[in-house]
């Protein structure tokens, strides 16, 4: 199988329902993705996952880089090991979370120095390192590194952010690319920045 495959089976208007295939299992669209932010959807077992009609989770990158950090989870056989999970799983890139918990973040080309909301350590977190991090969590989506503004800030930072997020998912792609065995079986998306400005997003 090759490691991704997108089949639409019907459309109306513009709505549309398919499929992804991936080796890890076919994920219907429109999907329902449960979060799982810290390697577990609360309050549910995998099998609770399974039967309420869930081909998908979704993982996050800045949680589990902190706790229980992503080297351990690589240790432990990534991500599906560690949470008894063997369908497919999306790790966001971790930009949202560090440009929104995080106190004291320092933006710059290279990525954003911030403060663990856990204990106040210092960290750095690259278009590199995002995915890096999602690559040895065992990740099957891989999300590219992206930065956000608020939708509030005026349209030059707005699109200031744009061109960075662009710049950001060629490293994001070229680092993607480079880990060969993992980037064989799974796939990477980018992510659209440019606020609520349709001339931005275009």
């Amino acid at each position: 199988m090759t490691r991704f495959a997108f089949t639409i089976h019907a459309t109306d208007g513009r709505a549309r329902t398919g499929a992804i295939a991936m080796e890890r299992g076919t994920i219907r669209t429109p999907a329902f993705m449960p979060v799982g932010t810290a390697a577990t959807v609360k309050a549910m077992k995998p099998a609770d996952v399974v039967a309420a009609g869930a081909d998908i989770i979704l993982g996050n990158t800045y949680h589990l880089m902190l706790r229980p950090g992503a080297e351990r989870v690589e240790r432990m056989g990534g991500l599906h090991a560690f949470m008894g999970w063997d369908r497919p799983i999306l790790t966001d890139s971790g930009g949202y979370q560090v440009m929104s918990l995080s106190e004291l973040t320092k933006r710059s080309e290279d990525g954003v120095a911030f403060k663990s909301h856990l204990d106040g350590t210092r960290h750095m977190l690259s278009p590199e390192r995002s995915i890096d991090i999602q690559r040895r969590l065992g990740s099957n989506i891989v999300m590219a590194f992206d930065e956000l503004v608020p939708t509030t800030t005026p349209r030059e930072v707005q699109a200031a952010a744009m061109e960075r997020s662009m710049r950001w998912a060629k490293r994001s792609r070229d680092a993607f690319d480079s880990g060969e065995e993992h980037a064989a079986h799974n796939a990477i998306f980018g992510i659209q920045q440019g606020a609520l400005d349709e001339g931005l997003r275009r």
